[in-house]
Formats: structure tokens, sequence, C-alpha cells
């Protein structure tokens, strides 16, 4: 079980330029584009949402992940919760796989209840920019993530814009996150915390 530190900010699209200056500079190298498209699962009645539980499939260019991330906590934008994540072959689940990695008994009890009624409900396609960097002593990944969410509902395909920034704390002390979220936010104007994650903002779709 691995639990994921980030910190997540809205950007407004017209400062995505700066933000990709600063970045670039923190780094000492342009960022690299990774195009990803995420299918959410869950069964009709949400039951996976109701358990605080998002059931991921991502195809990245190297291959599809499976990701079960447990509920966690979001406050001022820090975003703090349980994951676990496999490799399978293809756009599908592989559960046996997923369960042997999950050691968190209720998360495994969610998804194996929810097993048998789970089709996709959304999807989330956007461009994420990479970099990784050293930071006041911590190793950190900066993303940039520009995309849509998409969910289809009652004849017609829902959509709202992702537009925001990733901060993700690889290795060392949880204060160069923030200290670093603090220069970058002087540094680009507008920046906000985004304490709603991608997959609460397909849920909402799906619920509107």
């Amino acid at each position: 079980m691995g639990i994921e530190r980030e910190i997540k900010l809205a950007l407004p699209p017209e400062q995505a330029a700066a933000a990709d200056r600063f970045f670039t500079a923190a780094a000492g190298a342009p960022g690299r584009d990774v195009p990803l498209a995420n299918l959410y699962f869950d069964t009709p009645s949400l039951a996976l949402a109701g358990a605080k539980i998002a059931l991921r499939l991502r195809k990245t260019p190297d291959g599809w992940l499976q990701t079960l991330k447990a509920a966690g906590t979001a406050e001022g934008g820090m975003h703090s919760r349980h994951e676990w994540e496999t490799a399978v072959a293809g756009e599908s689940l592989e559960f046996d796989t997923l369960a042997a990695a999950c050691d968190d008994a209720s998360a495994l009890a969610a998804l194996r209840a929810a097993a048998p009624e789970l089709g996709e409900r959304f999807r989330t396609t956007f461009v994420r920019r990479l970099w990784r960097f050293e930071f006041d002593g911590a190793r950190i990944e900066a993303a940039i993530d520009r995309g849509e969410v998409t969910a289809p509902a009652e004849g017609e395909t829902r959509r709202d814009a992702i537009s925001e920034i990733e901060l993700e704390l690889l290795d060392g002390d949880e204060r160069a996150l923030h200290a670093l979220t603090a220069k970058l936010s002087a540094a680009v104007p507008g920046l906000t915390p985004e304490n709603v994650n991608k997959a609460q903002r397909g849920y909402r779709l799906c619920a509107r």
C-alpha cells in the first residue's frame, strides 16, 4: 500500500504558460508531455463512490494500469490517500491482481461486492506535462494537466474542463511541498487550492 501525498491547484488557463516557465526553470529542462486516458468504474447505484473508493483503468504510452484509491483527506489543496496500482495486459480490469495488491480489508470487501455490476461511468482525457526535480531536499513531481472529464448521462455527454497543477511528494519532508506551492503561487497569479479531485468531478457530472 502506498500513500499518495500531493497538492492540487486550479490553474487559470491563461496562466498555463507562466506555470510552464516556472517548472522548466526549477527542473532545468522542459517538461515531458504524456497523454492519459482514464476510465472510472462503478455500479449503477455508485456503490464504490458510497464507500469512498475510486477504481480507475489508465492508458499510458507505456501500457495499461489499474488503480484503486481509498478514502483520504483534502484540505487547502493537499490530498492524502491510500492507493494500490498494478499493470494490466489491456483495456480490462484484473480483479485477482488488484485484490492481491490491496491490503485494506474494507476497501477489498467493497470492491468484491461491487464487482458483478461494475461498468464504466465516466472518463478523463488530458495531456500531463511532467517535471521531476529536487526542492529543499525533497524529490517532487510537478504536473500541468489540461483536458476534460466526460460522462454519458440521460442521452448526452456531459463535460467539465480540466486545467490544474499537481505537486506530488516522491521523497522527503512534506514541508518542502508547501514551500514550493508558496513560491509557485507568488510567481503564477490566480492559483487556488483544488480540493475536488478528477474522480469526484466525474461523479458530479453523473449525478447532475
